[in-house]
């Protein structure tokens, strides 16, 4: 049993706003995906070190859908929070949504699912504070993050069959 402290949701969740500039689009003016993946990356980044308070790593990146195109000079706002942990790691999402600067309209431009694994100072893996879900919405996303779970638990031991044998 961890004699850590729990942790609401909210004292992790993150807010990062982004200009989309040229340097982040390609030919057709549309946002790079790898560009908006590093975003979404360090965002879940900043959500699972506030939860653990310690370094973490990203372990995967999954069920990232790119929902709506992510245009030169659109406004981006991504929040991120921790779903649901584990002994030593977490999983966070985040939601992308985009702003068209002179309309003001908004769109859900893409969501992502990645888990991050707690380094101690000797960069081995450390136990994380267990997370209360206060409201029926984070219940929900925890529940849901249990399945995703089980399912990147199979996922990847199918992966290491398959590399195991290709060897």
């Amino acid at each position: 049993m961890s004699d850590l402290l729990p942790k609401r949701v909210r004292e992790s969740t993150v807010e990062t706003t982004a200009l989309v500039l040229p340097q982040d689009t390609n030919p057709h003016g549309t946002m790079f995906g790898g560009h908006l993946m590093a975003l979404i990356d360090t965002t879940a980044a900043v959500a699972a070190s506030r939860h653990a308070r310690a370094l973490v790593v990203t372990a995967a990146m999954d069920e990232l859908h790119f929902l709506a195109p992510v245009m030169l000079g659109d406004i981006l706002m991504l929040r991120g929070s921790v779903n649901m942990v584990g002994t030593t790691s977490m999983e966070v999402g985040v939601r992308v949504e985009r702003e068209d600067r002179l309309t003001g309209r908004r769109d859900h431009a893409a969501s992502a699912y990645l888990t991050f694994v707690a380094l101690d100072a000797s960069r081995r893996p450390q136990p994380v504070p267990p997370l209360i879900a206060e409201s029926d919405d984070e219940r929900r996303r925890m529940e849901n993050a249990g399945v995703r779970r089980a399912d990147r638990l199979r996922r990847r031991e199918a992966y290491r069959r398959t590399v195991t044998n290709e060897s």
